[in-house]
C-alpha cells in the first residue's frame, strides 16, 4: 500500500522524521550553490572542500569526541585554511588556483585520516567518512538550519553579484562589482553548507546533495533561476526516496541518499527537455526530416 511505502516509516519513528527534516534543510540551500559552482566550472570544489575540512573534524573529536560544536569549529577553520590558502599560494606562485586547491585538499584528507586513525578507530573513522544520517540530533539539526538560513539570505543580497561574475567577469569588473570579495563570501557558504552536510553524510558524501541536483537540474531549465529550483526539487525527493529505501531495503542511508540523487541525473540526462538525450535525438530527428 502507498501509505505503508511513503508515509508509514515516518509516522512510526521519530529518527526517520529527524533524518528527513535534516536532509530537507539541507536540500534547500546546498543546491543552490552547487548551481553555481557547476557554472563557474568548479564543480569539483566542493568535493576539495569536503575531504579539507576533515584535519579541522578530527582534531575537535579528539579534544572533545563526537561533539558537533568541536567539530564544526575544527572543519571551519580546516576549510577556510584551505581555501584562503589555495588563493594565497596561486597569488604568489602565479599558478593556478584549482592546482593550489588539488595539492592541499590531498594533504588535508591523508593527515585527517591519520589523526582519526591514530587517536580513535575504524568505527570512529568510518562515522567521520560517511556519516550517520538517522543518528542527527537536536545540535546537528539547529546547525543546519542556521547555516541554510544564513545561506538564503546572502543569496538573496549577492545573487546578482554572482550571476554576473558566472557569465560576465569583465564587465562586473568594468562596473567595480569586487568579484573577490563575493568569490571569497560564496566560497565561505561553501564551507559551512559543507560542514553541515557533513553532519549526516559524513566528509566523502557531503557534496552529493550539493552536486548531483545541481548537474541535473541544467536538464530541466535554461535560466539560473530555474535551474535553482529544479535542484532544491531534485535534493528534497532524492533525500525522501533516499531514506525510504535505506529503510525498506536496509541499505546505509547517507550513501542512499546520494544515489538516488545520482539516479534522478541520470534520468535527468536521458529524460531531460534541455540538452538530454532523448531531447537532442528528436531535434536531430526533426531536422533531418
Amino acid at each position: 500500500m502507498p501509505y505503508d511505502l511513503l508515509i508509514a516509516p515516518f509516522a512510526e519513528f521519530g529518527f526517520l522524521r529527524r533524518a528527513l527534516v535534516g536532509c530537507l534543510v539541507l536540500s534547500v540551500a546546498a543546491p543552490p550553490l552547487g548551481v553555481f559552482l557547476m557554472l563557474r566550472r568548479m564543480s569539483l570544489t566542493a568535493d576539495v572542500l569536503a575531504h579539507g575540512i576533515l584535519p579541522g573534524v578530527a582534531a575537535g573529536f579528539i579534544l572533545a569526541g563526537l561533539s558537533v560544536t568541536a567539530m564544526s569549529l575544527g572543519g571551519l577553520v580546516a576549510g577556510l585554511v584551505v581555501t584562503l590558502g589555495a588563493g594565497a599560494i596561486s597569488r604568489a606562485t602565479g599558478g593556478r588556483e584549482d592546482s593550489a586547491l588539488a595539492a592541499l585538499y590531498l594533504v588535508a584528507l591523508a593527515l585527517g585520516v591519520t589523526m582519526v586513525s591514530a587517536s580513535a578507530g575504524s568505527v570512529e573513522l568510518t562515522h567521520l567518512l560517511f556519516g550517520s544520517v538517522l543518528g542527527v540530533d537536536d545540535p546537528a539539526l539547529l546547525m543546519m538550519a542556521g547555516v541554510s538560513t544564513l545561506t538564503l539570505l546572502t543569496l538573496a543580497f549577492a545573487w546578482r553579484p554572482l550571476v554576473l561574475e558566472c557569465f560576465d567577469p569583465s564587465f562586473a569588473a568594468a562596473e567595480g562589482a569586487r568579484g573577490g570579495v563575493w568569490h571569497l563570501l560564496f566560497m565561505a557558504l561553501v564551507v559551512l553548507n559543507v560542514l553541515a552536510a557533513f553532519q549526516a553524510l559524513g566528509t566523502m558524501m557531503a557534496v552529493g546533495l550539493m552536486m548531483l541536483p545541481a548537474v541535473a537540474a541544467r536538464h530541466w531549465a535554461r535560466g539560473v533561476g530555474g535551474m535553482v529550483y529544479a535542484a532544491v526539487g531534485i535534493a528534497m525527493l532524492a533525500s525522501a526516496a533516499g531514506i525510504l529505501l535505506s529503510y525498506h531495503l536496509d541499505v546505509p542511508t547517507g550513501p542512499a541518499v546520494v544515489l538516488s540523487a545520482g539516479f534522478a541525473w541520470i534520468g535527468s540526462v536521458v529524460a531531460g527537455p534541455v540538452d538530454g538525450v532523448l531531447a537532442r535525438m528528436m531535434r536531430r530527428r526533426h531536422l533531418a526530416g
